[in-house]
């Protein structure tokens, strides 16, 4: 065999083998065309600055793993489809220099659009006590809101509030989020470090339910809310749920109370402004459970940010 006609033949089967890893290549990125249908609340943040690039379906990428699902819907949670449930979910046994944030609370409630359902909930022994259940009268959720009793034993742990709020939240095709506001600290858990079963099964609970959870950091009362190691590993925690369920966490440091709570606020009421009704086609398990995600997409200046785990229903047999 001449040099010529051995250097066409293996520039053909390069050209072959790498026309097969390419087809291999393409075939891993391509989204999945079969699956379950499940549903996301996503938001939309600006990377630098505050103008929020608009994202359309095409723009958004759903990963399993290494595999790419198929993006079946993206609505914009605006006009026919902004329905929001929203519960404030405030902790009991804070300091009363929560009651100086008050006001700024009403303001958020007040400046809801008439979409909005608002409640008021304390968390009180494990449980959130409603002083005002959803309603689309803001001004009697804004009304509902109290002083905290102060008291440090009246909540042990804002984990178990928050997974008993989640539990008796009846299904909704609205929106459902939560803002905590409480010092984070599991009274229940002895240990130091992010292990507290209770975080973990609050955040479970959240992400099969759909539910996002912001949460802003208040002293609490006693001599927790001011032991500098209780106020870190509940600031921790406070991230922790907001960080895997899709909401965002607010907080100074460790240097006591917010001056006000108007600056976070505001930071939330622009999130809820730029979020996102996603469903997309999710691998079918053998068992029914919380499957691993993540939303991403190539836009400039734009960040999705959503649960890090949703609820997949099993294959059918």
């Amino acid at each position: 065999m001449n040099m010529n006609r051995r250097f066409v033949i293996n520039a053909i089967l390069g050209l072959s083998l790498w026309a097969l890893v390419g087809a291999s290549l393409a075939a891993q990125n391509a989204p999945a065309t079969n699956g379950t249908s499940v549903h996301m609340l996503v938001t939309v943040e600006a990377v630098h600055g505050s103008d929020v690039p608009d994202i359309q379906r095409e723009d958004v990428m759903v990963h399993e793993g290494h595999d790419r699902d198929q993006v079946i819907d993206w609505v914009a949670a605006q006009g026919d489809h902004a329905a929001l449930e929203l519960v404030v979910l405030l902790d009991d046994s804070s300091n009363s220099s929560l009651g100086s944030q008050l006001e700024d609370l009403r303001k958020l409630i007040s400046a809801q659009p008439a979409s909005t359902k608002i409640g008021v909930a304390y968390m009180d022994n494990g449980s959130a006590r409603f002083e005002q259940s959803l309603t689309s009268d803001h001004a009697l959720a804004a009304k509902a809101l109290r002083l905290p009793r102060g008291e440090p034993g009246v909540n042990g742990s804002p984990y178990f509030s928050l997974s008993d709020l989640v539990k008796h939240w009846p299904e909704s095709t609205a929106r459902r989020e939560v803002l905590m506001v409480s010092d984070g600290i599991d009274r229940y858990y002895d240990g130091n470090d992010l292990g507290d079963p209770y975080l973990a099964s609050a955040i479970e609970d959240a992400q099969r339910a759909g539910i996002v959870v912001f949460a802003i950091y208040t002293p609490g009362a006693g001599h927790s809310g001011h032991s500098f190691y209780r106020t870190y590993t509940g600031q921790i925690y406070l991230s922790k749920v907001t960080d895997e369920t899709g909401g965002e966490s607010y907080s100074i440091g460790f240097n006591g109370a917010p001056v006000s709570f108007a600056p976070y606020l505001d930071d939330l009421a622009r999130r809820l402004t730029h979020q996102y009704l996603l469903t997309f086609a999710a691998k079918p398990p053998k068992k029914s459970g919380l499957q691993r995600v993540k939303i991403t997409t190539e836009v400039r200046n734009a960040e999705l940010v959503s649960a890090d785990a949703v609820y997949v229903p099993a294959e059918p047999r």
